[in-house]
């Protein structure tokens, strides 16, 4: 069954642009409804400077928010607003990552963008996909903060190490995998066991994914001298994927240290799009 609502947050960032185009595309081939969601924030005042200007403080903070809004809004009707899909505008206020769970869980998908490092201030350099993966119960889309991505879900990978995690990610972006034209299945330092691969690596969930029409075609690798996240995107380049889906891990120290390096390393060097599950 296809996707039929998707939500994207819709902030007045510079590189929400190419991600609210790519929620479009996704709608479009979904033809799925389409929401936007901007959620106002409050800028980290020191409590010293709100002591002292008082009410100046939150007539700049009502304003930054409505400049905000604005902006968003621009950029919604400008990309969003002329693809002839069944849309939906939001404007909420209150933290982005309690917001997105709220009004996400009732979509079918959520597209956030990954964190940009290299700005402050504004919705989209808080680090919103880290804590809403884990918070939504829905798969999260992350676009990079730099790039440009004319094609999406036309060559997909699939990081597969036989886990809950990436067993979930697997079942939520069906849709998606099944009209893709090539899946790779990729398992990186595949080991055995009752909770390991079978005989041959990324094999059974293979035939899984055959059983709902999607052609994907199993691979793995032994490269214990480099990190898993660093493979997985070495080998998007290779490939020439445009959308990596995972599995995503908890927030266990011992489970982090063990399972969760590719999950963080892939947050942070992303060069396509990732879909997430938890």
């Amino acid at each position: 069954m296809p996707y039929k609502d998707i939500l994207v947050h819709v902030d007045s960032s510079k590189n929400c642009q190419s991600r609210i185009e790519l929620a479009v595309r996704l709608a479009r081939s979904q033809n799925a409804h389409l929401i936007g969601l901007f959620i106002a924030t409050a800028p980290d005042v020191p409590e010293f400077v709100q002591s002292l200007m008082g009410q100046q403080v939150q007539d700049l903070q009502a304003r930054f928010q409505k400049e905000a809004q604005e902006q968003a809004r621009k950029m919604w009707d400008e990309f969003a607003g002329k693809s002839g899909l069944s849309l939906e505008w939001r404007a909420v206020e209150g933290d982005p990552v309690e917001q997105l769970s709220m009004h996400g869980r009732y979509a079918d998908l959520v597209v956030v963008g990954q964190r940009d490092n290299s700005i402050g201030g504004d919705g989209g350099s808080i680090d919103i996909a880290d804590e809403l993966v884990f918070e939504l119960g829905r798969p999260v889309m992350v676009v990079p903060y730099v790039g440009n991505f004319k094609k999406l879900g036309e060559r997909v990978m699939v990081a597969w190490n036989a886990s809950r995690e990436s067993t979930r990610a697997v079942g939520d972006t069906i849709p998606l995998l099944r009209d893709a034209k090539q899946v790779v299945v990729l398992a990186i330092n595949p080991h055995g066991g009752q909770n390991g691969h079978g005989a041959v690596p990324g094999a059974d969930i293979s035939q899984h994914l055959a059983r709902h029409n999607v052609k994907a075609e199993a691979q793995h690798v032994f490269a214990e001298d480099i990190d898993v996240g660093n493979m997985l995107l070495s080998r998007a380049a290779d490939e020439d994927i445009d959308l990596i889906v995972m599995g995503c891990y908890g927030r266990s120290r011992l489970r982090e240290m063990v399972l969760g390096g590719a999950t963080r390393h892939i947050m942070r060097h992303m060069t396509v799009p990732v879909i997430m599950s938890h």
